[in-house]
């Protein structure tokens, strides 16, 4: 039987059914054994998925995008650990879902963050990193890291980004404007999301991309709240989530096999940027599909096979045996939607 199951920061425990167990991370904490691999660095929630019928292969680590949670990817987690025989983590950045709350936001910390998970769930040979949009810079970063090579050397295999370059620039307008629709919607102090999302209205016509930021709402009776801290979000747009931490002076590289997929209908990859691309990734190769840039939740059937594809061109002498072992699973559209 295939087990889905969720883990959480410790100091939101008391809102997590009793049928699940304290995590390794709040069983350590508390004991007293715990060690960060530098200061700062943050215990991250997370949900896993074990596949019934897995193979040997090592885990895929799932990092989201701006204002994203690991919720949104809960559909995709079970297609992916399926077709792959393989266990998925998807991660709850740093600010994002359950995870702690901290004002420091840049990408070499949020590579630490996911540096320390590997660290503490065993992630130390043939492992996929996989990031969307802000988690694609999160999973670059992560492979640059001096503090990957230092504590888990080799464990990285392969690298998926998903629609985003190491290109550094501005926010786009429209996800400043998503910080101060959900400013709004607070100062408002609506007690639903029913409430909520005629504010939303005003700055964003598309009804998904308004019920995915609405996912992040806590309606109170007093006044509803979102989860996300707006306020450092709001100051992390100016300076970090824009930036990217390592210069493309060809002294910072990771060799191992990165792919990049790309939305036709999007611009965050771009002629200007795919040159820079091949200067931190050597071996990196480029797919597209007909999307805008939430690919993976555009055509989900197709992601899948795309992603499976790339990892499992690794397990040839064993292709003939897995491919028997899974099933056609038919990709539903999912309904979580990842900026």
């Amino acid at each position: 039987m295939s087990v889905l199951v969720r883990q959480a920061f410790p100091a939101l425990r008391h809102s997590i059914p009793r049928a699940y167990a304290p995590s390794t991370s709040y069983i350590t904490r508390r004991h007293g054994h715990k060690s960060h691999i530098q200061s700062g660095v943050l215990d991250l929630a997370f949900d896993t998925y074990q596949p019934p019928k897995p193979d040997p292969g090592g885990p895929l680590l799932i990092l989201h995008g701006l204002f994203g949670s690991k919720q949104n990817w809960r559909t995709l987690m079970k297609l992916l650990g399926n077709s792959l025989g393989r266990r998925v983590y998807t991660l709850d950045m740093r600010n994002h879902g359950t995870s702690p709350h901290n004002p420091q936001m840049d990408y070499a910390t949020m590579a630490a963050d996911v540096v320390q998970f590997m660290l503490e769930h065993g992630c130390k040979k043939d492992v996929t990193v996989m990031g969307h949009s802000m988690g694609g810079k999160v999973a670059m970063a992560t492979a640059l890291s001096p503090l990957l090579e230092q504590h888990l050397p080799g464990a990285l295999a392969r690298l998926v980004v998903v629609d985003m370059s190491p290109a550094i620039g501005k926010l786009s307008d429209e996800f400043q404007a998503y910080i101060e629709a959900m400013q709004a919607v607070e100062d408002a102090k609506v007690p639903s999301k029913k409430e909520a999302d005629p504010i939303l209205a005003k700055w964003e016509k598309d009804l998904p991309i308004r019920q995915f930021l609405l996912t992040n709402l806590i309606p109170h009776k007093k006044g509803s709240t979102f989860r996300i801290p707006l306020s450092i979000l709001r100051a992390a747009a100016v300076h970090d989530i824009g930036d990217f931490p390592y210069a493309p002076d060809g002294t910072h590289t990771w060799g191992g096999r990165t792919l990049f997929v790309k939305g036709d209908r999007s611009k965050y990859i771009n002629r200007h940027n795919i040159p820079l691309i091949t200067t931190y990734f050597p071996r990196a190769v480029l797919e597209s599909l007909d999307t805008g840039h939430w690919v993976h939740s555009e055509k989900p059937q197709e992601f899948v096979e795309l992603v499976t594809k790339f990892i499992r061109a690794d397990d040839k002498p064993r292709e003939a045996h897995t491919a028997e072992g899974v099933e056609d699973h038919p990709a539903e559209h999912a309904a979580e939607t990842t900026i």
